[in-house]
């Protein structure tokens, strides 16, 4: 029998998300396991792998539309099949969709009588019931998804100015996006002359917020008023790090980076110090067996921190190879789903930009972050003398409620020793 594959939710907590780009046609044979689409959300795009195999009878969304989680995206069966051999959708499912449609709606339009949709809930269509597409008519009426009519009332956009570019004109949210934040409306004032302000004789420019960098100010918001971090500052002597990676380098095939050395010493250091290697889950703590750390990741727009898995058990050839892949696909916006969630840890390194310390700000359900600052020659006092070595600050953002001060200055000791002595990151 054929079968609906359903928008995932690709990352935790994402309501919504759009297909970016579909990598299969009507028609194309798909294993389980290979790639169907990229997905979108406000926090990053990934590839959405088919959970089953058969042939791809139907796509239901079109590129750049969003539909919410669980919504039917495409239909998959055997050769012959159609999608109308695929079971309906649960009544529960159409009737919360008919109720959140009905809610969007104005007062005065009526939904008029159509042919029921084919799948219930089908993207930027109405539910069960009622037929259209976002920027059709039907009866003088534009017909509107639901998602993109609560969008347009959060960023108090009119519907009826906006050009829709999905297919047979449908508005899609690629399209709300390209229009500028409007101003709100403000109380009538007498008129009367006023100076101009500093604003208005310097000017400025608006840009409209994107999708992930509002997921980037809610959740890092979220994080600073919920989580109570404390820091704890260190500084590290690279003088031999440096000289390793250099003579890994020469004769190496893998190039290793100053990141991948810090990355490794950082599951060291978890080796060391285990307790540390935990996080906060409302009525427990979970202690992790393994050392999973994510890196910081800029790219155009925000950032994303894709996850290093199994760093304790990895050689640093290892480490260099996946990182440097990871940091490549997330440039690129390839990224799979997995490779954003879990961690119990992550690095921010800003030291190439020439930063010398700074302060990071936790990534939840995470309970500590490292902020790495740039390797710069300093005098140091060693014995009796002062000599000058490159050294390096770092800066640790710990969760009191997983780690007490005591715990987190265990941990930076023990990643400062292996930083200052490297081979030991090699064992």
């Amino acid at each position: 029998m054929a079968s609906i594959v359903r928008m995932p939710e690709v990352l935790a907590n994402v309501t919504e998300a759009a297909i970016a780009n579909w990598l299969v046609q009507k028609g194309q044979e798909v294993a389980v396991g290979a790639p169907l689409a990229e997905v979108e959300t406000e926090k990053a795009v990934v590839e959405y792998a088919a959970e089953i195999g058969g042939t791809v009878l139907e796509l239901l969304v079109a590129e750049g539309a969003s539909v919410a989680v669980g919504e039917p995206i495409a239909v998959i069966g055997a050769p012959g099949e159609t999608s109308d051999d695929a079971p309906a959708s649960p009544p529960v499912a159409a009737e919360q969709a008919a109720t959140t449609e009905q809610a969007a709606a104005p007062e005065p339009e009526t939904a008029p009588e159509a042919a029921p949709s084919p799948v219930a809930g089908a993207p930027d269509t109405l539910p069960s019931g009622a037929a259209g597409s976002a920027g059709s008519t039907t009866a003088g009426r534009r017909f509107i998804s639901p998602i993109v009519r609560r969008l347009a009332k959060e960023r108090g956009i009119d519907l009826d100015s906006v050009r829709g570019t999905g297919p047979d004109g449908r508005i899609v949210r690629r399209d709300l996006d390209r229009l500028p934040q409007p101003v709100a409306p403000t109380a009538a004032q007498p008129a009367r002359p006023a100076a101009p302000s500093p604003d208005a004789m310097g000017g400025y420019d608006e840009i409209p917020l994107t999708g992930m960098r509002r997921a980037i100010a809610r959740r890092l918001t979220e994080s600073k008023t919920t989580v109570p971090h404390f820091y704890v500052v260190a500084d590290a002597r690279m003088d031999a790090l440096l000289a390793l990676r250099a003579e890994l380098n020469e004769d190496g095939e893998v190039k290793i980076s100053v990141n991948d050395l810090l990355v490794k010493a950082a599951a060291g250091a978890f080796r060391t110090v285990p307790d540390a290697n935990a996080t906060w889950a409302d009525t427990v703590i979970r202690r992790h067996r393994s050392v999973d750390i994510s890196i910081a990741v800029a790219i155009e727009g925000g950032l994303v921190t894709p996850v290093l898995r199994g760093v304790d058990r990895r050689s640093i050839g290892e480490v260099a190879t996946a990182s440097a892949d990871l940091v490549d696909r997330a440039r690129r916006g390839r990224l799979k789903q997995d490779e954003l969630e879990g961690g119990s840890f992550s690095i921010s390194n800003l030291g190439m930009y020439g930063v010398k310390e700074f302060s990071a700000i936790i990534n939840p359900p995470q309970s500590a972050i490292l902020a790495v600052g740039a390797a710069a020659p300093r005098a140091v006092v060693e014995g009796d003398q002062v000599v000058v070595r490159r050294v390096m600050t770092v800066t640790l953002s710990a969760d009191h409620r997983v780690i007490d001060g005591a715990l987190a200055a265990q941990w930076i000791a023990a990643f400062v020793d292996l930083v200052e002595h490297p081979v030991r990151i090699l064992r």
